[in-house]
């Protein structure tokens, strides 16, 4: 069982943050530090995070969610879930591909269909299922949203 902190991340901590992402390979668009949570280790490594990305004045985002492989299995991105869902109105939105659907449907996410989708995220389905068809990876992106 690894050791860590969880709170609101720090301006030095930004660069971590984004070498986080990175490392995991998840989108590093709109990544401001004001707006995350971040699991510590007890070296004051950034070993796990998440935000809340707004989209306008009334959708917001579940975002950015990542774990330093390393530590994954330590149940730090449920721990930095559970304190972004605790804080934020709902509706709340996401975006993951299928594979993750599972995991988010156990907090209460359920996917939604394109019609449905503010008009954000129609976007980014929309060029996502042009990409995967050029690179053939077979992937569904979900939206999903909890009430």
């Amino acid at each position: 069982m690894t050791n860590y902190t969880l709170r609101p991340a720090l301006e030095s901590e930004s660069t971590q943050i984004k070498n986080l992402i990175n490392l995991v390979g998840i989108n590093p668009m709109g990544l401001d530090w004001k707006r995350f949570i971040v699991a510590v280790n007890d070296s004051g490594q950034v070993i796990g995070c998440g935000q809340i990305k707004p989209h306008g004045e009334d959708i917001r985002e579940l975002a950015s969610i990542a774990v330093d492989p390393a530590y994954q299995g330590n149940g730090i991105a449920r721990a930095v879930i559970e304190q972004l869902l605790s804080t934020t109105p709902r509706p709340l939105y996401l975006m993951c591909i299928s594979k993750l659907g599972g995991l988010y449907g156990k907090f209460g996410f359920k996917t939604i269909p394109y019609e449905e989708m503010p008009r954000y995220f129609q976007r980014i389905a929309t060029v996502f299922r042009i990409a995967d068809v050029v690179r053939r990876g077979g992937e569904e992106l979900l939206v999903m949203k909890m009430e």
